[in-house]
C-alpha cells in the first residue's frame, strides 16, 4: 500500500538526481575552463604540465620546447594591450595547428609557450617551421603586427634524468642562451652536457 509521501518521493528522487548531474557538469566544466588559458585557449601551466607528464610517460622520444616572443613588450607599448592579446591569440592558434596529434601545447603565461612532442624525429626542421609560422604577421585594426620567437628545445632521450622538470630547464637554457643571437630563434636545441658544463664552470671562473 502507497503511503502519501511515496508519490512525492518518487518525484523528487529524479529531481534531486538531476540536480547533482547538473552540478557536477558545470563542476567539470569550472575545472576544465580553469586548465585552459581563456586567450588563446592552450592549457595552462597546471594543466599543461598533467598532460606533459602523461606524454612523457607514454613517449620515450618526448620532446619538450620553450618558446619565447621577441618584440612582444615593442607591440605591446606601441600599440596598446588588445594588439598584445591579438598577436598572443594568433601565437596560441598556430602553436597548436602546428602540434601534432599526440603532441601537447600550453601557455606559460605572458609571452611564454610550451609543448612536448611525441616523437623528436626532425626536431630541428620542426622548430624552424615553428620559428617561421610565428614570424608571420598578424594583422589588428589596420596594423601589421611582427614578433618573431626564441624556441628551445630538449630531447627527454639525451637527458641524465629524463623528466619533465629537467627537460624544462634544459629547454629554457637552450632558449635563453642563444636568444638574440639569431633571428627568431631558429634551429635551437637544447646544449650538451659537455656545453653546460663549460659553461657553467666559465661562469663560476667570471664570480670568483
Amino acid at each position: 500500500m502507497m503511503t502519501q509521501s511515496e508519490p512525492f518521493l518518487q518525484l523528487l528522487i529524479p529531481l534531486l538526481a538531476g540536480g547533482w548531474a547538473l552540478h557536477a557538469h558545470r563542476l567539470y566544466q569550472r575545472l576544465h575552463r580553469g586548465r585552459r588559458d581563456p586567450l588563446t585557449g592552450l592549457l595552462t601551466r597546471d594543466g599543461w604540465s598533467r598532460a606533459a607528464d602523461r606524454a612523457i610517460r607514454r613517449h620515450r622520444r618526448a620532446a619538450v620546447l620553450l618558446a619565447d616572443l621577441n618584440g612582444f613588450k615593442a607591440v605591446n607599448d606601441r600599440h596598446g594591450h588588445d594588439a598584445g592579446d591579438a598577436v598572443l591569440a594568433a601565437a596560441g592558434e598556430r602553436l597548436a595547428a602546428w602540434c601534432g596529434r599526440n603532441d601537447v601545447a600550453g601557455r606559460l603565461g605572458g609571452d611564454e609557450f610550451v609543448a612536448v612532442l611525441a616523437d623528436d624525429v626532425r626536431l630541428p626542421d620542426r622548430l624552424a617551421d615553428l620559428a617561421e609560422l610565428l614570424r608571420q604577421p598578424v594583422h589588428h585594426n589596420g596594423h601589421e603586427l611582427r614578433v618573431g620567437a626564441s624556441i628551445g628545445a630538449a630531447r627527454l632521450a639525451e637527458l641524465d634524468t629524463p623528466t619533465l622538470a629537467a627537460a624544462l630547464k634544459a629547454a629554457d637554457t637552450a632558449m635563453y642562451r642563444i636568444k638574440g643571437r639569431t633571428r627568431g630563434g631558429r634551429r635551437l636545441l637544447a646544449p650538451t652536457l659537455a656545453t653546460v658544463r663549460r659553461h657553467i664552470q666559465q661562469r663560476f671562473r667570471l664570480a670568483v
